[in-house]
C-alpha cells in the first residue's frame, strides 16, 4: 500500500510534494496546511515515515518514534541496519528515532491492517477530537495558524503473532501552560475483539487562545470546504 508515496534507491529514501500530499489526504484523511502540494513549508506526513519503518524494519512487542527534525520533498532519507536503537538521518542529521524491544514480526497483513487503522486514526483527529478536548478547558488553537505538531507516538503489543488488528481510541489528555500544551491521543489494538495492544500519540500545540464558538465553528467550517475542495 505504500509503494505509491516514496522512492528507494538502495537504503536511501524520498518523497516528492504530490506522494506527501497524496498519502496525507487519500490514506490519512489529513487535511493539514502544512501538507498541501503548494505549501510554503511543505512537510512530509509523520505517518507515512512511521509506516515506512514497520515496512521495512516490521513491527516489535515495544516500539518508540521520536520525530526531530521536518522532512521535505529535498529530503534524502537514509535507512540504516535495524537494530534495538536506531536514527533514520539526512546528511548526517537525525530525522526520526526509533527504539524498539520484544519479538518482531514481519507478517505483511498485520504491519498493513495496523498501519492503515493507525494513520486513519491518527489523521482524522484534528478537528474531531483536538478541539472539544482543549474545548473542555476552555482555550483553542489559533485559527490563524493552527500549530499541532506531532512530536512522539508508542506501540505496545501484548500479542504479536496476530494477523490482524482493528483500533479503538482511548480516552485522550489535554495538559497546557500558557500558549502551549500538550495532547496524548491514546488507542487500544484489537484482534477479533480481544485487547492484543495499545499505543499513544503525543502532540504539541501553540498559540494556544481563549476558547470561542463562533471561531471553533468557522474553523471546523473551513476544514470542512478544504476536505471536499482538495479531497483526491
Amino acid at each position: 500500500m505504500l509503494e505509491p508515496y516514496y522512492q528507494q534507491q538502495a537504503n536511501e529514501i524520498t518523497i516528492t510534494r504530490e506522494q506527501g500530499s497524496l498519502f496525507a489526504k487519500g490514506v490519512a484523511d489529513d487535511y493539514n496546511p502544512l501538507h498541501d502540494i503548494d505549501a510554503k513549508k511543505f512537510c512530509v506526513p509523520g505517518d507515512l515515515l512511521f509506516s515506512l519503518v514497520l515496512k521495512h524494519y516490521g513491527l516489535s512487542e515495544n516500539m518508540e518514534f521520536s520525530f526531530v527534525g521536518m522532512v521535505d520533498e529535498t529530503t534524502t532519507l537514509t535507512l540504516p541496519e535495524g537494530a534495538a536503537q536506531f536514527d533514520i538521518t539526512a546528511n548526517d542529521k537525525v530525522m526520526l528515532s526509533v527504539s524498539r524491544a520484544g519479538e518482531t514480526s514481519t507478517c505483511p497483513t498485520l504491519i498493513n491492517s495496523l498501519t492503515r487503522n493507525y494513520v486513519e486514526f491518527s489523521g482524522t483527529t484534528f478537528p474531531h477530537v483536538i478541539i472539544p478536548l482543549m474545548g473542555e478547558q476552555e482555550v483553542m488553537i489559533n485559527p490563524a495558524r493552527p500549530m499541532v505538531i506531532y512530536e512522539s507516538m508508542s506501540i505496545h503489543m501484548d500479542d504479536i503473532s496476530v494477523t490482524e488488528v482493528t483500533l479503538e481510541a482511548a480516552k485522550p489528555e489535554f495538559s497546557y501552560e500558557g500558549k502551549r500544551g500538550k495532547i496524548n491521543l491514546r488507542f487500544n489494538l484489537l484482534s477479533n475483539g480481544t485487547k492484543v495492544g495499545y499505543g499513544e500519540k503525543h502532540m504539541l500545540v501553540s498559540g494556544i487562545r481563549e476558547y470561542c464558538q463562533q471561531t471553533v465553528d468557522d474553523l471546523i467550517a473551513y476544514y470542512n470546504d478544504r476536505k471536499v475542495a482538495l479531497k483526491p
